[in-house]
Protein backbone atom coordinates (compact mmCIF):
# COMPACT_ATOMS: atom_id res chain seq x y z
CA UNK A 1 0.00 0.00 0.00
CA UNK A 2 2.71 2.10 0.96
CA UNK A 3 4.60 1.96 -2.71
CA UNK A 4 1.20 2.41 -4.62
CA UNK A 5 0.52 5.69 -2.08
CA UNK A 6 4.05 7.02 -3.47
CA UNK A 7 3.16 6.20 -7.20
CA UNK A 8 0.17 7.75 -6.98
CA UNK A 9 1.41 11.27 -5.49
CA UNK A 10 4.00 11.33 -8.15
CA UNK A 11 1.44 10.57 -10.51
CA UNK A 12 -0.78 13.45 -9.31
CA UNK A 13 2.25 16.07 -9.51
CA UNK A 14 3.39 14.91 -12.92
CA UNK A 15 -0.26 15.48 -14.31
CA UNK A 16 -0.63 18.52 -12.49
CA UNK A 17 2.49 20.26 -13.04
CA UNK A 18 4.30 18.36 -15.79
CA UNK A 19 2.04 17.65 -18.61
CA UNK A 20 2.36 20.36 -21.30
CA UNK A 21 -1.12 22.29 -21.79
CA UNK A 22 -2.13 23.20 -25.41
CA UNK A 23 0.18 25.77 -26.74
CA UNK A 24 -1.55 28.09 -27.99
CA UNK A 25 -5.88 29.77 -28.17
CA UNK A 26 -7.51 32.07 -26.29
CA UNK A 27 -10.47 29.83 -25.65
CA UNK A 28 -8.19 28.11 -23.33
CA UNK A 29 -6.69 30.10 -21.13
CA UNK A 30 -9.65 29.77 -18.75
CA UNK A 31 -8.74 25.90 -18.61
CA UNK A 32 -4.51 26.49 -18.11
CA UNK A 33 -4.69 29.17 -15.97
CA UNK A 34 -7.99 28.97 -14.52
CA UNK A 35 -8.83 31.87 -11.91
CA UNK A 36 -9.11 31.25 -8.00
CA UNK A 37 -10.33 34.42 -6.86
CA UNK A 38 -12.70 36.81 -8.07
CA UNK A 39 -14.94 40.20 -6.86
CA UNK A 40 -17.97 41.28 -7.57
CA UNK A 41 -21.51 43.05 -7.00
CA UNK A 42 -22.98 41.15 -9.68
CA UNK A 43 -22.81 37.72 -8.57
CA UNK A 44 -20.16 34.62 -8.77
CA UNK A 45 -19.56 31.47 -9.49
CA UNK A 46 -17.25 28.73 -8.46
CA UNK A 47 -16.91 25.20 -9.67
CA UNK A 48 -14.45 22.52 -9.87
CA UNK A 49 -13.96 22.83 -13.79
CA UNK A 50 -13.57 26.12 -15.72
CA UNK A 51 -16.14 25.16 -18.00
CA UNK A 52 -18.80 24.26 -15.32
CA UNK A 53 -18.22 27.79 -14.08
CA UNK A 54 -18.44 29.35 -17.21
CA UNK A 55 -22.16 27.82 -17.64
CA UNK A 56 -23.09 29.43 -14.79
CA UNK A 57 -21.19 32.81 -15.34
CA UNK A 58 -23.45 32.75 -18.95
CA UNK A 59 -26.90 32.26 -16.81
CA UNK A 60 -26.02 34.88 -14.52
CA UNK A 61 -25.55 37.27 -18.01
CA UNK A 62 -28.35 36.09 -19.37
CA UNK A 63 -30.74 37.47 -16.32
CA UNK A 64 -30.83 34.29 -14.97
CA UNK A 65 -30.51 33.83 -10.78
CA UNK A 66 -28.25 31.51 -8.57
CA UNK A 67 -30.10 28.63 -8.65
CA UNK A 68 -30.29 29.28 -12.71
CA UNK A 69 -26.20 29.67 -12.50
CA UNK A 70 -25.79 26.32 -9.89
CA UNK A 71 -28.18 23.71 -12.09
CA UNK A 72 -26.47 24.67 -15.50
CA UNK A 73 -23.12 24.29 -14.00
CA UNK A 74 -23.84 21.16 -11.74
CA UNK A 75 -25.26 19.36 -15.65
CA UNK A 76 -21.80 20.79 -17.26
CA UNK A 77 -19.55 19.04 -14.22
CA UNK A 78 -21.46 16.20 -15.18
CA UNK A 79 -20.28 16.09 -18.78
CA UNK A 80 -16.51 17.56 -18.48
CA UNK A 81 -15.63 16.09 -15.05
CA UNK A 82 -17.47 13.03 -15.11
CA UNK A 83 -14.69 10.81 -12.27
CA UNK A 84 -16.46 13.22 -9.66
CA UNK A 85 -20.18 13.30 -10.73
CA UNK A 86 -22.74 12.99 -12.89
CA UNK A 87 -26.51 12.26 -14.03
CA UNK A 88 -26.30 8.86 -12.91
CA UNK A 89 -25.32 9.89 -9.46
CA UNK A 90 -26.69 11.79 -6.08
CA UNK A 91 -27.06 15.46 -4.98
CA UNK A 92 -27.19 17.88 -2.12
CA UNK A 93 -28.48 21.57 -2.61
CA UNK A 94 -28.65 23.89 0.10
CA UNK A 95 -30.53 27.31 -0.78
CA UNK A 96 -30.66 30.72 0.86
CA UNK A 97 -33.38 32.65 -0.96
CA UNK A 98 -33.52 36.49 -2.03
CA UNK A 99 -35.92 36.26 0.30
CA UNK A 100 -34.03 35.07 2.85
CA UNK A 101 -35.52 32.01 3.31
CA UNK A 102 -33.43 28.82 3.76
CA UNK A 103 -34.37 25.71 1.54
CA UNK A 104 -33.01 22.16 0.88
CA UNK A 105 -33.27 19.42 -1.51
CA UNK A 106 -32.22 16.20 -0.81
CA UNK A 107 -31.59 14.11 -4.20
CA UNK A 108 -29.49 11.46 -2.91
CA UNK A 109 -29.38 8.09 -4.40
CA UNK A 110 -31.55 5.46 -3.13
CA UNK A 111 -31.90 1.23 -2.59
CA UNK A 112 -35.22 0.21 -5.03
CA UNK A 113 -38.23 -0.65 -2.49
CA UNK A 114 -37.88 -4.53 -3.99
CA UNK A 115 -33.67 -4.18 -2.83
CA UNK A 116 -32.88 -7.13 -0.50
CA UNK A 117 -29.40 -6.59 0.72
CA UNK A 118 -29.01 -10.17 1.94
CA UNK A 119 -29.26 -11.85 -1.37
CA UNK A 120 -27.58 -9.15 -3.46
CA UNK A 121 -24.20 -9.80 -3.47
CA UNK A 122 -21.86 -7.27 -1.73
CA UNK A 123 -19.46 -5.36 -4.41
CA UNK A 124 -17.21 -1.96 -4.23
CA UNK A 125 -18.16 -1.34 -8.40
CA UNK A 126 -20.42 -3.17 -10.67
CA UNK A 127 -23.86 -3.57 -11.54
CA UNK A 128 -25.02 -4.45 -7.74
CA UNK A 129 -23.84 -1.33 -6.42
CA UNK A 130 -26.17 0.56 -8.69
CA UNK A 131 -29.45 2.09 -7.30
CA UNK A 132 -32.23 4.59 -8.16
CA UNK A 133 -30.41 8.17 -9.65
CA UNK A 134 -31.28 10.91 -8.11
CA UNK A 135 -29.10 14.19 -9.47
CA UNK A 136 -31.34 14.69 -12.54
CA UNK A 137 -34.84 14.84 -10.33
CA UNK A 138 -32.60 17.14 -7.95
CA UNK A 139 -31.91 20.14 -10.56
CA UNK A 140 -35.40 19.42 -11.89
CA UNK A 141 -36.89 20.39 -8.62
CA UNK A 142 -33.72 23.47 -8.17
CA UNK A 143 -35.19 25.08 -11.41
CA UNK A 144 -38.53 24.79 -11.15
CA UNK A 145 -38.31 25.95 -7.43
CA UNK A 146 -36.19 28.50 -7.32
CA UNK A 147 -35.00 29.00 -11.22
CA UNK A 148 -36.19 31.42 -13.71
CA UNK A 149 -34.62 30.42 -17.17
CA UNK A 150 -36.13 27.99 -19.26
CA UNK A 151 -34.44 24.35 -18.99
CA UNK A 152 -33.57 24.44 -22.91
CA UNK A 153 -31.30 27.68 -21.79
CA UNK A 154 -29.98 26.26 -18.22
CA UNK A 155 -28.96 22.76 -20.10
CA UNK A 156 -27.60 24.31 -23.38
CA UNK A 157 -23.97 24.42 -22.35
CA UNK A 158 -23.49 20.99 -21.13
CA UNK A 159 -25.41 19.79 -23.97
CA UNK A 160 -22.78 21.86 -25.85
CA UNK A 161 -19.69 20.03 -24.02
CA UNK A 162 -21.28 17.37 -24.82
CA UNK A 163 -21.67 17.40 -28.33
CA UNK A 164 -19.00 19.71 -29.25
CA UNK A 165 -16.15 18.32 -27.42
CA UNK A 166 -13.97 19.42 -24.68
CA UNK A 167 -10.83 19.56 -23.59
CA UNK A 168 -9.67 17.01 -20.70
CA UNK A 169 -8.19 18.03 -18.01
CA UNK A 170 -4.82 16.64 -16.50
CA UNK A 171 -6.68 15.57 -13.29
CA UNK A 172 -9.59 13.95 -15.00
CA UNK A 173 -7.18 11.74 -16.75
CA UNK A 174 -5.49 10.87 -13.66
CA UNK A 175 -8.47 9.85 -11.93
CA UNK A 176 -9.37 7.46 -14.81
CA UNK A 177 -6.25 5.85 -15.02
CA UNK A 178 -6.24 5.23 -11.18
CA UNK A 179 -9.40 2.93 -12.45
CA UNK A 180 -8.51 2.00 -15.83
CA UNK A 181 -8.28 -1.39 -15.19
CA UNK A 182 -12.15 -1.45 -13.44
CA UNK A 183 -13.43 0.66 -15.76
CA UNK A 184 -12.51 -2.38 -19.04
CA UNK A 185 -14.83 -4.38 -17.21
CA UNK A 186 -17.64 -2.82 -18.89
CA UNK A 187 -18.73 -2.50 -22.21
CA UNK A 188 -20.55 0.96 -22.06
CA UNK A 189 -17.25 2.29 -19.72
CA UNK A 190 -15.50 1.27 -22.15
CA UNK A 191 -16.81 2.85 -25.09
CA UNK A 192 -17.62 6.04 -23.54
CA UNK A 193 -14.59 6.70 -21.51
CA UNK A 194 -11.64 5.23 -22.70
CA UNK A 195 -9.82 4.91 -25.95
CA UNK A 196 -10.67 1.86 -28.37
CA UNK A 197 -7.62 -0.14 -26.98
CA UNK A 198 -8.65 0.52 -23.34
CA UNK A 199 -6.37 3.00 -22.31
CA UNK A 200 -6.99 6.75 -20.85
CA UNK A 201 -7.30 9.22 -22.99
CA UNK A 202 -3.96 12.08 -23.16
CA UNK A 203 -4.13 15.44 -20.96
CA UNK A 204 -5.81 18.11 -23.10
CA UNK A 205 -7.75 15.79 -25.92
CA UNK A 206 -10.47 16.94 -26.94
CA UNK A 207 -12.97 14.00 -26.03
CA UNK A 208 -16.69 14.06 -27.61
CA UNK A 209 -19.92 12.38 -25.51
CA UNK A 210 -22.29 12.50 -28.56
CA UNK A 211 -24.55 9.32 -26.47
CA UNK A 212 -25.02 12.14 -23.82
CA UNK A 213 -25.49 15.16 -25.83
CA UNK A 214 -28.68 13.07 -26.47
CA UNK A 215 -29.85 11.86 -23.56
CA UNK A 216 -29.09 15.38 -22.04
CA UNK A 217 -30.70 17.01 -24.68
CA UNK A 218 -33.74 14.47 -24.17
CA UNK A 219 -33.91 15.63 -20.68
CA UNK A 220 -33.90 19.44 -22.00
CA UNK A 221 -36.87 19.19 -24.81
CA UNK A 222 -39.13 16.71 -22.92
CA UNK A 223 -38.24 16.93 -18.95
CA UNK A 224 -36.54 14.62 -15.90
CA UNK A 225 -39.79 11.96 -16.54
CA UNK A 226 -37.82 10.98 -19.55
CA UNK A 227 -35.42 9.74 -17.20
CA UNK A 228 -36.97 7.94 -14.45
CA UNK A 229 -40.37 6.90 -17.10
CA UNK A 230 -39.17 7.09 -20.05
CA UNK A 231 -37.30 5.77 -23.23
CA UNK A 232 -34.04 6.56 -20.90
CA UNK A 233 -35.53 4.41 -17.63
CA UNK A 234 -35.79 1.48 -19.91
CA UNK A 235 -32.40 1.68 -21.55
CA UNK A 236 -31.37 1.52 -17.69
CA UNK A 237 -33.18 -1.26 -16.24
CA UNK A 238 -32.69 -3.22 -19.35
CA UNK A 239 -28.73 -2.95 -19.00
CA UNK A 240 -28.74 -3.02 -14.86
CA UNK A 241 -30.66 -6.17 -14.94
CA UNK A 242 -29.15 -8.12 -17.49
CA UNK A 243 -26.07 -7.77 -15.52
CA UNK A 244 -27.09 -8.74 -11.81
CA UNK A 245 -28.27 -5.15 -10.92
CA UNK A 246 -31.49 -4.59 -8.92
CA UNK A 247 -32.88 -1.64 -10.51
CA UNK A 248 -36.49 -1.26 -11.65
CA UNK A 249 -39.15 0.73 -13.57
CA UNK A 250 -41.43 0.79 -10.41
CA UNK A 251 -38.39 1.97 -8.54
CA UNK A 252 -37.26 5.08 -11.08
CA UNK A 253 -40.57 6.02 -11.35
CA UNK A 254 -41.96 6.15 -7.60
CA UNK A 255 -38.11 8.29 -6.80
CA UNK A 256 -38.65 11.75 -5.56
CA UNK A 257 -36.04 14.55 -4.83
CA UNK A 258 -37.44 15.60 -1.36
CA UNK A 259 -37.48 18.89 0.13
CA UNK A 260 -34.63 18.83 3.33
CA UNK A 261 -34.81 19.51 6.56
CA UNK A 262 -32.67 22.43 7.50
CA UNK A 263 -30.36 22.15 10.70
CA UNK A 264 -29.32 25.42 12.62
CA UNK A 265 -26.72 26.44 15.04
CA UNK A 266 -24.64 29.39 15.73
CA UNK A 267 -20.84 30.14 15.98
CA UNK A 268 -19.69 32.97 17.46
CA UNK A 269 -22.35 34.98 16.85
CA UNK A 270 -22.45 33.69 13.24
CA UNK A 271 -25.60 31.71 12.32
CA UNK A 272 -25.68 28.78 10.60
CA UNK A 273 -27.87 26.07 8.27
CA UNK A 274 -26.93 23.07 6.91
CA UNK A 275 -28.89 20.25 5.66
CA UNK A 276 -30.09 16.98 7.88
CA UNK A 277 -29.53 13.64 6.91
CA UNK A 278 -28.85 12.23 4.43
CA UNK A 279 -26.45 15.34 4.48
CA UNK A 280 -24.06 15.68 6.89
CA UNK A 281 -24.93 19.05 7.67
CA UNK A 282 -25.81 18.32 11.50
CA UNK A 283 -22.08 17.10 11.88
CA UNK A 284 -20.44 19.93 10.28
CA UNK A 285 -22.66 22.48 12.86
CA UNK A 286 -21.90 19.96 16.28
CA UNK A 287 -18.38 20.36 15.09
CA UNK A 288 -18.56 23.33 14.98
CA UNK A 289 -20.62 23.81 18.68
CA UNK A 290 -17.65 21.53 20.07
CA UNK A 291 -15.25 23.98 19.15
CA UNK A 292 -17.37 26.85 20.62
CA UNK A 293 -16.74 25.17 23.91
CA UNK A 294 -12.89 24.78 23.77
CA UNK A 295 -10.67 27.96 25.28
CA UNK A 296 -9.24 30.86 23.03
CA UNK A 297 -5.73 29.68 23.72
CA UNK A 298 -5.93 26.87 21.46
CA UNK A 299 -6.93 28.24 18.61
CA UNK A 300 -3.36 29.02 17.07
CA UNK A 301 -0.68 27.37 15.43
CA UNK A 302 -0.71 23.46 16.17
CA UNK A 303 -2.72 23.53 19.29
CA UNK A 304 -5.69 24.72 16.22
CA UNK A 305 -4.75 21.36 15.10
CA UNK A 306 -5.94 19.48 18.11
CA UNK A 307 -8.80 21.82 18.44
CA UNK A 308 -10.29 20.39 15.03
CA UNK A 309 -8.92 16.78 15.46
CA UNK A 310 -10.58 16.46 19.20
CA UNK A 311 -13.82 18.44 17.19
CA UNK A 312 -14.13 16.01 14.14
CA UNK A 313 -13.57 13.45 16.28
CA UNK A 314 -16.37 13.93 18.75
CA UNK A 315 -18.75 14.76 16.15
CA UNK A 316 -18.05 11.39 14.58
CA UNK A 317 -19.12 9.37 17.31
CA UNK A 318 -22.42 10.80 16.42
CA UNK A 319 -22.57 9.66 12.74
CA UNK A 320 -25.07 7.35 11.20
CA UNK A 321 -27.30 7.25 8.01
CA UNK A 322 -30.45 6.21 9.82
CA UNK A 323 -31.41 8.46 12.63
CA UNK A 324 -34.78 9.56 13.49
CA UNK A 325 -35.47 13.46 12.50
CA UNK A 326 -35.98 14.06 16.17
CA UNK A 327 -32.36 13.75 16.69
CA UNK A 328 -31.68 16.64 14.63
CA UNK A 329 -32.16 19.69 17.98
CA UNK A 330 -30.23 16.83 20.16
CA UNK A 331 -27.11 17.17 17.82
CA UNK A 332 -26.87 20.37 16.92
CA UNK A 333 -27.81 21.87 20.36
CA UNK A 334 -24.48 23.09 22.66
CA UNK A 335 -25.87 21.47 25.66
CA UNK A 336 -25.04 18.10 23.51
CA UNK A 337 -21.97 20.25 22.43
CA UNK A 338 -20.54 20.27 25.84
CA UNK A 339 -20.85 16.95 26.52
CA UNK A 340 -18.87 15.90 23.82
CA UNK A 341 -16.41 18.37 24.57
CA UNK A 342 -15.69 17.41 27.79
CA UNK A 343 -15.44 13.69 26.56
CA UNK A 344 -12.82 14.90 24.70
CA UNK A 345 -10.53 15.91 27.47
CA UNK A 346 -9.02 19.59 25.94
CA UNK A 347 -10.99 21.51 28.71
CA UNK A 348 -8.95 19.90 31.46
CA UNK A 349 -5.16 20.11 31.62
CA UNK A 350 -4.00 16.26 30.91
CA UNK A 351 -5.75 16.01 27.36
CA UNK A 352 -5.16 12.88 25.17
CA UNK A 353 -5.58 12.26 21.71
CA UNK A 354 -8.82 10.00 21.59
CA UNK A 355 -8.97 6.61 21.13
CA UNK A 356 -10.76 5.67 17.97
CA UNK A 357 -11.44 3.03 15.63
CA UNK A 358 -12.20 2.53 11.91
CA UNK A 359 -13.13 -0.74 12.11
CA UNK A 360 -16.16 -2.16 10.84
CA UNK A 361 -16.87 1.72 9.10
CA UNK A 362 -18.29 1.50 5.68
CA UNK A 363 -15.35 2.03 3.01
CA UNK A 364 -17.16 5.42 1.80
CA UNK A 365 -16.01 6.13 5.47
CA UNK A 366 -12.10 5.13 5.21
CA UNK A 367 -11.07 5.52 1.55
CA UNK A 368 -8.13 7.19 1.55
CA UNK A 369 -8.47 9.43 -1.92
CA UNK A 370 -12.00 11.88 -1.26
CA UNK A 371 -14.21 12.20 -4.24
CA UNK A 372 -17.37 14.33 -5.19
CA UNK A 373 -17.24 17.83 -6.38
CA UNK A 374 -18.97 21.02 -4.89
CA UNK A 375 -20.06 24.74 -6.56
CA UNK A 376 -21.38 27.48 -4.72
CA UNK A 377 -22.98 30.48 -6.77
CA UNK A 378 -24.51 33.59 -5.53
CA UNK A 379 -26.35 36.44 -7.91
CA UNK A 380 -26.69 40.09 -7.68
CA UNK A 381 -29.85 39.84 -5.45
CA UNK A 382 -28.22 37.39 -2.74
CA UNK A 383 -29.93 33.97 -3.90
CA UNK A 384 -26.96 31.79 -2.29
CA UNK A 385 -26.75 28.31 -3.79
CA UNK A 386 -24.21 25.44 -2.42
CA UNK A 387 -24.73 22.83 -4.24
CA UNK A 388 -22.62 19.13 -3.55
CA UNK A 389 -22.85 16.07 -5.76
CA UNK A 390 -21.00 13.11 -6.63
CA UNK A 391 -20.87 9.09 -7.66
CA UNK A 392 -19.50 8.07 -4.79
CA UNK A 393 -15.57 6.48 -5.41
CA UNK A 394 -13.65 8.06 -8.62
CA UNK A 395 -16.15 6.84 -11.50
CA UNK A 396 -18.71 5.49 -9.27
CA UNK A 397 -19.76 2.20 -9.88
CA UNK A 398 -17.44 1.87 -13.02
CA UNK A 399 -20.73 0.90 -14.98
CA UNK A 400 -22.11 2.76 -17.99
CA UNK A 401 -25.15 1.32 -20.02
CA UNK A 402 -23.94 1.54 -23.69
CA UNK A 403 -25.48 4.19 -25.44
CA UNK A 404 -26.65 6.54 -22.53
CA UNK A 405 -22.93 7.78 -22.00
CA UNK A 406 -22.98 8.74 -17.69
CA UNK A 407 -21.87 6.89 -14.78
CA UNK A 408 -24.12 5.39 -12.18
CA UNK A 409 -23.15 5.72 -8.64
CA UNK A 410 -21.77 3.57 -6.27
CA UNK A 411 -25.02 3.46 -3.74
CA UNK A 412 -25.76 -0.49 -3.47
CA UNK A 413 -23.42 -3.48 -2.55
CA UNK A 414 -22.18 -2.52 0.90
CA UNK A 415 -19.86 0.68 -0.40
CA UNK A 416 -21.73 2.79 1.91
CA UNK A 417 -23.09 0.28 4.30
CA UNK A 418 -25.94 -2.26 4.39
CA UNK A 419 -29.31 -0.62 3.15
CA UNK A 420 -32.52 -1.92 3.21
CA UNK A 421 -35.35 -1.61 0.75
CA UNK A 422 -36.22 2.10 0.06
CA UNK A 423 -33.08 3.55 2.06
CA UNK A 424 -31.73 6.57 0.74
CA UNK A 425 -28.27 6.90 0.64
CA UNK A 426 -26.18 8.97 3.38
CA UNK A 427 -23.00 10.96 3.09
CA UNK A 428 -20.54 13.12 4.47
CA UNK A 429 -21.93 15.81 2.26
CA UNK A 430 -22.49 19.02 4.06
CA UNK A 431 -22.77 22.36 2.37
CA UNK A 432 -23.29 25.22 4.91
CA UNK A 433 -24.49 28.83 5.16
CA UNK A 434 -23.04 31.06 7.61
CA UNK A 435 -25.41 33.87 8.38
CA UNK A 436 -25.21 37.44 10.42
CA UNK A 437 -28.42 39.26 11.00
CA UNK A 438 -30.10 36.43 8.67
CA UNK A 439 -27.96 37.49 5.20
CA UNK A 440 -25.17 35.06 4.38
CA UNK A 441 -21.90 36.08 4.84
CA UNK A 442 -20.04 32.89 3.60
CA UNK A 443 -21.31 29.78 1.82
CA UNK A 444 -19.31 26.75 1.14
CA UNK A 445 -18.95 23.22 0.76
CA UNK A 446 -16.18 20.26 -0.13
CA UNK A 447 -15.46 17.25 -2.06
CA UNK A 448 -13.26 14.97 -0.35
CA UNK A 449 -15.81 11.94 0.70
CA UNK A 450 -15.07 11.64 4.66
CA UNK A 451 -13.21 14.67 5.02
CA UNK A 452 -15.98 16.64 3.76
CA UNK A 453 -16.73 17.50 6.79
CA UNK A 454 -13.32 18.58 8.15
CA UNK A 455 -12.78 20.53 5.27
CA UNK A 456 -15.70 22.96 5.86
CA UNK A 457 -15.39 23.07 9.85
CA UNK A 458 -11.52 24.16 9.27
CA UNK A 459 -12.32 26.57 6.49
CA UNK A 460 -14.80 28.55 8.97
CA UNK A 461 -12.97 28.46 11.88
CA UNK A 462 -9.61 29.59 9.97
CA UNK A 463 -11.64 32.59 8.46
CA UNK A 464 -14.29 33.57 12.10
CA UNK A 465 -11.71 32.48 14.54
CA UNK A 466 -8.36 33.43 13.10
CA UNK A 467 -9.39 35.76 10.63
CA UNK A 468 -8.04 35.20 7.44
CA UNK A 469 -9.03 35.86 3.87
CA UNK A 470 -11.37 33.15 2.11
CA UNK A 471 -8.38 32.71 -0.28
CA UNK A 472 -5.97 32.34 2.74
CA UNK A 473 -8.47 29.82 4.48
CA UNK A 474 -8.84 28.10 1.52
CA UNK A 475 -5.23 27.64 0.75
CA UNK A 476 -4.02 26.72 4.74
CA UNK A 477 -3.42 23.50 5.53
CA UNK A 478 -6.32 20.92 7.16
CA UNK A 479 -6.13 18.80 9.73
CA UNK A 480 -8.00 15.12 9.89
CA UNK A 481 -8.82 11.97 12.32
CA UNK A 482 -7.20 8.87 11.79
CA UNK A 483 -7.70 5.67 13.59
CA UNK A 484 -4.92 6.42 16.79
CA UNK A 485 -3.90 9.35 15.02
CA UNK A 486 -4.01 13.13 13.25
CA UNK A 487 -3.15 13.15 9.60
CA UNK A 488 -1.48 17.21 9.05
CA UNK A 489 -1.90 18.49 5.50
CA UNK A 490 1.48 19.36 3.81
CA UNK A 491 0.90 22.50 1.89
CA UNK A 492 4.59 23.60 1.46
CA UNK A 493 4.92 27.28 2.43
CA UNK A 494 2.60 28.15 5.36
CA UNK A 495 2.39 24.80 5.94
CA UNK A 496 2.75 22.89 9.23
CA UNK A 497 6.37 22.68 10.30
CA UNK A 498 8.96 20.05 12.05
CA UNK A 499 8.01 22.04 15.29
CA UNK A 500 4.65 21.68 14.51
CA UNK A 501 4.74 17.89 14.20
CA UNK A 502 7.17 17.40 17.36
CA UNK A 503 4.72 19.44 19.35
CA UNK A 504 1.75 17.55 19.07
CA UNK A 505 3.88 14.24 19.17
CA UNK A 506 4.94 15.48 22.18
CA UNK A 507 1.39 15.70 23.45
CA UNK A 508 1.02 11.92 22.88
CA UNK A 509 -0.05 12.32 18.99
CA UNK A 510 0.29 9.98 16.48
CA UNK A 511 1.21 12.11 13.51
CA UNK A 512 1.09 11.55 10.22
CA UNK A 513 2.49 14.46 7.81
CA UNK A 514 0.48 13.68 4.38
CA UNK A 515 1.36 15.01 0.77
CA UNK A 516 -0.93 14.37 -1.46
CA UNK A 517 -3.14 17.52 -3.52
CA UNK A 518 -6.17 17.84 -2.63
CA UNK A 519 -6.49 15.11 -0.32
CA UNK A 520 -8.10 17.05 2.75
CA UNK A 521 -10.74 18.15 0.57
CA UNK A 522 -11.45 20.23 -2.10
CA UNK A 523 -13.97 23.62 -1.35
CA UNK A 524 -15.39 26.19 -3.93
CA UNK A 525 -17.03 29.14 -1.82
CA UNK A 526 -18.29 32.48 -1.91
CA UNK A 527 -17.97 35.08 0.83
CA UNK A 528 -19.45 38.41 1.57
CA UNK A 529 -17.34 41.68 1.84
CA UNK A 530 -19.21 43.94 4.13
CA UNK A 531 -17.27 46.84 3.66
CA UNK A 532 -17.61 46.97 0.13
CA UNK A 533 -20.50 45.17 -0.65
CA UNK A 534 -18.88 42.87 -2.78
CA UNK A 535 -18.64 39.02 -2.97
CA UNK A 536 -15.35 37.04 -3.31
CA UNK A 537 -15.99 33.46 -4.66
CA UNK A 538 -12.81 31.72 -4.22
CA UNK A 539 -11.96 28.13 -6.36
CA UNK A 540 -9.99 25.61 -4.13
CA UNK A 541 -5.75 25.95 -5.21
CA UNK A 542 -5.51 22.01 -5.29
CA UNK A 543 -7.97 21.90 -7.87
CA UNK A 544 -8.38 22.87 -11.30
CA UNK A 545 -11.46 24.63 -10.68
CA UNK A 546 -11.97 28.25 -11.22
CA UNK A 547 -13.53 31.50 -9.75
CA UNK A 548 -15.05 33.79 -12.40
CA UNK A 549 -17.99 36.74 -12.02
CA UNK A 550 -20.66 38.08 -14.98
CA UNK A 551 -19.71 40.97 -17.11
CA UNK A 552 -22.58 43.30 -16.33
Amino acid sequence: MKKWGLLLVLLHFFFFESCAPPSSGKEDSSLTTPRKVVRSRNGVVTTAHPLATEAGVAMLEQGGNAADAAVAAAYALAVVEPSMSGIGGRAQILIHTADGEIKGIDATTQAPSSYDHITVPKAKYGYPTVGIPGMVAGLDKALKSYGSLPRATVMGPAIKYAKEGTLILPGEVFRRKWVVNQLNEFEGTRRHFLKKDGTVHDPWEITKQEDLAKVLQAISDEGATLFYKGWIAERMVEDVQRNGGVLTMESLAEYKAEDSYIVKGSYRGYDLAALWLPSYGAITIEALHIMEAFPDSLFDGADWARVVYHAISAAYLDRAGDLPIEDADRLTSKAWAQKRALETGLLSSKALPSESSNTGLPPAWTEPVGHTTHLTVVDRNGMVVALTQTVGPIMGSKVATPGLGFIYAATLGGYLGEMKAGQRAASHISPLMVMKDGKPILALGAAGGSRIPSAVVAITSRVIDQGYSLDKALALPRVYPVEKGIDLEWTGDNGWSVQDSSYLAGLNYKVFMKRRPGMFGRSNAVMLDTLKGEWIGVSDPDWEGSAASPKN
